[in-house]
């Protein structure tokens, strides 16, 4: 990518901070969290778009009586961002899609890469899912028998993950709205571990998902606990949030990392941990399995006993699979570098 960044056009005031290389030395800039500039420029235009997909989303829901609508969202509207953020304006702007494309660094295509690869899979996982149910996620079963909760979903819950999605997609959009900047991986050894910390990530969440449907297309009815089962209680919110985590190491690594987009990874894990994803699971696990199935509840028990819920403990350092998602994540390292050789 030429490294004057974006065509001329209506000017833009960068967000929190970005490195300008339109010049022979490096100039850091920086601006207050509420800039008028990263309001209007990313996270306006991000919440402006979550919300409009969400309503969409809640359409969908209420007409079907399916509140997984959402999730069919969650992964499909942060890609969607992404490319309107990477290529799409530019294309709004006039530009050809090859134009487009060509004035993506190498570095901008792999982050831009990563994002498509996490949600194209998650999607495709919640999706397939969902047709093979053929019904709402257990899950939504009690909340949807409150008293109106179609009538206030929208802004209880749809809304609200709207604005999780424009926090967590931070670190994926703002720098492709900063204006004279590139993505260029002027510290490459940071680069190869953002990498290697995405494809470590990637591997586990497939991994568990994998292992969890042949567990259960084999007749098991108990607790998977099982190949990357055998690591954490839940290895797939754990992978995910070393994909969110890497996107911002690859933002250090080329020294565009911006104070605000630390909160992409946060907002991501707090919703992981006490919002939805592993508080939301246990705790439906723990009243279904309590009220009518005594013998998994007393494994779910000993599981929690045994293991972390997100974090591997010290222990684990003697968990062949821990050693394998690594050593996946260190070829995912490789895969790249032998790709941007040939580039």
């Amino acid at each position: 990518m030429a490294s004057g960044g974006e065509a001329p056009g209506p000017s833009r005031t960068a967000p929190a901070l970005y490195v300008d290389r339109t010049h022979s030395k490096t100039h850091v800039h920086s601006a207050s969290l509420f800039d008028v500039g990263i309001l209007k420029d990313t996270l306006v235009p991000s919440l402006t778009l979550h919300s409009g997909l969400a309503v969409l989303a809640y359409s969908a829901a209420r007409y079907t009586n399916r509140v997984e609508a959402k999730d069919w969202l969650w992964p499909s509207g942060q890609v969607v961002n992404a490319w309107w953020s990477a290529v799409g304006r530019r294309i709004a702007a006039g530009y050809t899609v090859s134009q487009a494309f060509s004035r993506l660094s190498w570095h901008e295509r792999v982050m831009l890469t990563g994002v498509t690869l996490w949600g194209g899979r998650l999607f495709y996982r919640i999706s397939r899912r969902s047709i093979q149910r053929g019904g709402d996620d257990p899950r939504y079963a009690e909340v949807k028998e409150e008293a109106g909760f179609w009538n206030s979903a929208l802004f209880k819950v749809f809304i609200p993950e709207a604005f999780f999605q424009m926090l967590i997609s931070l670190p994926f959009t703002a720098p492709f709205r900063h204006e004279g900047a590139v993505m260029t991986g002027y510290h490459p050894f940071i680069q190869m571990f953002a990498v290697g910390l995405f494809s470590t990530g990637l591997a586990m969440e497939t991994l568990a998902d994998y292992q969890l449907d042949q567990y259960k297309a084999e007749g098991n009815k108990g607790i998977m606990r099982e190949g990357v089962w055998s690591i954490v209680r839940n290895p797939n919110y754990l992978g995910d949030a070393l994909v969110h985590i890497s996107f911002i190491v690859m933002l250090y690594g080329s020294d565009m990392l911006a104070p605000i987009e630390l909160l992409g990874p946060t907002a991501n894990y707090a919703f992981l941990r006490f919002f939805g994803g592993d508080a939301e699971k246990e705790k439906h696990q723990q009243r279904r399995y309590s009220a009518s199935q005594p013998d998994k509840f007393r494994e779910l028990e000993k599981f929690r006993a045994d293991k972390n819920a997100f974090w591997p403990s010290v222990d684990e350092l003697s968990n062949k699979w821990l050693w394998t998602v690594l050593g996946l994540g260190g070829l995912g390292v490789a895969v790249e570098q032998t790709l941007r050789a040939f580039h």
